[in-house]
């Protein structure tokens, strides 16, 4: 029973936190739209002239390099590449272009992963600190 009431109190406490942090994320993607000058579907048409016959599989506006970009991850029938095409928010032109391989998503991915584990375990750190 003991063991029960832990296990409970465990979810809702991830649950919690994990809701707290969808919401500063949602307010920051927020944020970003309101200084974009350029609207995702521009955006997305300007990508996808780079790419004849690409299909958008993501895309997110971000900060990189102190410029605001939207990112696009873009398919092409009959390979496994992506092709990421970035275009400047502010002014709608191609900011970068790079091809990656299967191989290297899966690579950035992981290291986005393990980048946002080690930024809840910083988080989970500093509220100890404070205690």
């Amino acid at each position: 029973m003991k063991l029960q009431s832990i296990l409970c109190s465990a979810l809702a406490l991830a649950l919690l936190v994990g809701g707290v942090v969808g919401c500063a994320s949602e307010r920051n993607e927020e944020r970003l739209k309101a200084e974009a000058r350029i609207s995702r579907a521009e955006a997305e048409g300007t990508a996808l002239a780079r790419v004849p016959g690409g299909t958008i599989k993501e895309g997110e506006l971000e900060k990189e390099k102190g410029k605001l970009i939207w990112s696009f991850d873009i398919t092409t029938p009959g390979t496994s590449d992506i092709t990421e095409v970035q275009v400047d928010a502010i002014t709608g032109q191609i900011a970068s272009v790079e091809k990656e391989t299967a191989a290297d998503e899966a690579k950035e991915k992981d290291k986005e992963g393990k980048g946002k584990k080690h930024a809840k375990e910083k988080s989970d750190d500093e509220k100890e600190e404070k205690k």
